[in-house]
């Protein structure tokens, strides 16, 4: 019998469970509003009680469920324009996007700290077109591996929130500045967004990780005040495209969110 990858509590890994989790639990649905199969492929391959996450955060599972659609979506929409298009995932963690919006001609690079590319390894093979790198997004001499043949495309979902907003401002302008041009699509949480996410996903969801700096961006928009080669294309509401289906009552409680602003998908266009 293949022996399961052990995760450890407290650590930056476990957090990666939380969205991996999330698209694994809707697939398993009777009428899933996403189908991940990878996702469900390597919950089973690891061993961790997933037990509290699944009584403490099934409201947090739509938006984890939700982020995907919305990046899936934009992906392929940005593959349909640049069929041979470059994606780079910042902290990619155990995501899976590659599995679902691959077109047999994009090159995908999933980008990681060096402990989590490890992790990866157990489920994902390097080929010429999807390959990890082991870097800090911030640590930019990875810039040098990245090859463009028709457009660029940065995805970071559930990362750019963990850092501040100087750290993020620098990455922006470097990236406007060896690309020239690309399209960066992220979620980011509001002030407000902070403080819930930071007592009712990590504190609830049994995980000893500390979220004590951190990025609140409101009003989006002033991400154009930083340079003038940034343009905010989209916002997006995080529930948006969420409540068919859904009881009146769960309805409600996304759309408050939704509806103050505490978590968007943005997207905006460097050069």
């Amino acid at each position: 019998m293949e022996q399961k990858i052990k995760i450890k509590n407290g650590s930056i890994q476990e957090t990666l469970l939380l969205p991996l989790w999330g698209r694994a639990y809707e697939t398993k649905k009777n009428n899933p509003k996403l189908i991940d199969k990878k996702a469900v492929e390597i919950i089973e391959k690891i061993d961790y009680d997933f037990s509290t996450i699944e009584k403490t955060q099934s409201m947090s599972q739509y938006g984890w469920v939700a982020r995907s659609l919305h990046t899936d979506r934009l992906a392929l929409e940005f593959i349909d324009k640049h069929p041979e298009a470059t994606i780079v995932n910042i902290g990619c963690g155990l995501d899976t996007t590659f599995s679902r919006i691959d077109n047999g001609k994009i090159i995908c690079y999933e980008l990681d700290l060096p402990d989590v590319i490890a992790l990866r390894k157990n489920f994902y093979e390097d080929s010429d077109r999807h390959q990890n790198i082991a870097s800090s997004f911030l640590d930019t001499e990875w810039f040098e591996k990245i090859v463009v043949r028709d457009g660029l495309l940065f995805l970071a979902g559930g990362v750019l929130y963990y850092f501040n907003e100087e750290q993020i401002k620098e990455f922006f302008i470097k990236a406007s500045d060896h690309f020239k041009r690309c399209d960066f699509f992220f979620d980011s949480l509001s002030p407000m967004g902070m403080k819930i996410a930071k007592k009712q996903v990590l504190k609830k969801g049994g995980m000893g990780m500390s979220m004590d700096c951190g990025w609140g961006l409101k009003p989006i928009k002033t991400l154009e005040n930083w340079d003038n080669r940034i343009k905010v294309i989209n916002t997006i509401p995080m529930h948006k495209g969420m409540y068919k289906g859904l009881p009146f009552r769960t309805k409600m409680i996304l759309f408050i969110p939704d509806m103050l602003g505490v978590c968007s998908i943005v997207h905006i266009r460097m050069g």
